[in-house]
């Protein structure tokens, strides 16, 4: 992906997550607050590293945490908004690619 593609992923990405800690934190309750609060602290975190790892040249690394935070935040968000806990399943794979985003940005010379 192009840095100015990421660049803008990136901060779409800390948009929604701002917006889905003010949802779980003001809009809904129970199970969907946690899986938003949960989403949006993943995301958030992860977005910030993903500018970070791009500043230091790790083009590949800001991809896979980008891509990871967000299949990871938004089949949360998904679940909180009434999708079919199944998709729980796939929640995992996006911690697959934000880990491998770390490793990679670890072993970037």
């Amino acid at each position: 992906m192009k840095r100015s593609a990421l660049v803008t992923c990136a901060a779409l990405s800390g948009a929604v997550a701002v917006m889905a800690g003010a949802f779980g934190a003001h809009g809904a309750s129970g199970k969907a607050a946690e899986w938003l609060r949960t989403g949006a602290v993943y995301q958030m975190v992860h977005t910030v590293a993903a500018l970070v790892a791009l500043q230091l040249g790790g083009r590949l690394a800001a991809t896979l945490l980008v891509a990871g935070a967000a299949v990871f935040a938004l089949t949360l968000y998904a679940m909180a908004l009434g999708a079919p806990t199944w998709l729980g399943a796939v929640t995992p794979i996006g911690g697959i690619g934000m880990i491998a985003g770390w490793i990679v940005l670890a072993l970037r010379r």
